[in-house]
């Protein structure tokens, strides 16, 4: 497996939590969110983006509403619900707890 293979795995395990973490930054439509990930070097396409904010819209994590803009068609802004809140508060307190444990096991700290 290459390098790059790897890091795809390990970006598309962790891109919901990405999404989520941006949009509690404050509303955003699709373009603007895959210029922010691509800025961290996180590189995402359209056509694996929206199926995600679809099934987070679809399972209540998300909503969204329609705005003029200044250029071109009205744009989608997706924003978080109070229950996208709660679960992004869930993802970051996993993401904490498993980032503990990786320090754990690589430092030996588990080995006895």
């Amino acid at each position: 497996m290459t390098e790059e293979n790897v890091k795809a795995q390990m970006r598309k395990g962790i891109l919901e939590y990405c999404i989520m973490a941006i949009l509690s930054r404050g509303d955003s439509y699709a373009p603007k969110i895959i210029a922010e990930l691509k800025e961290a070097e996180m590189i995402v396409v359209e056509g694996t983006l929206y199926p995600i904010l679809t099934r987070l819209k679809n399972t209540g994590m998300l909503s969204y509403r329609w705005e003029e803009s200044p250029q071109g068609p009205p744009r989608k802004y997706y924003m978080l619900s109070e229950q996208g809140i709660e679960y992004l508060a869930m993802l970051d307190a996993a993401w904490d707890e498993m980032v503990e444990q990786i320090k754990a096991i690589r430092s030996g700290a588990t080995a006895k």
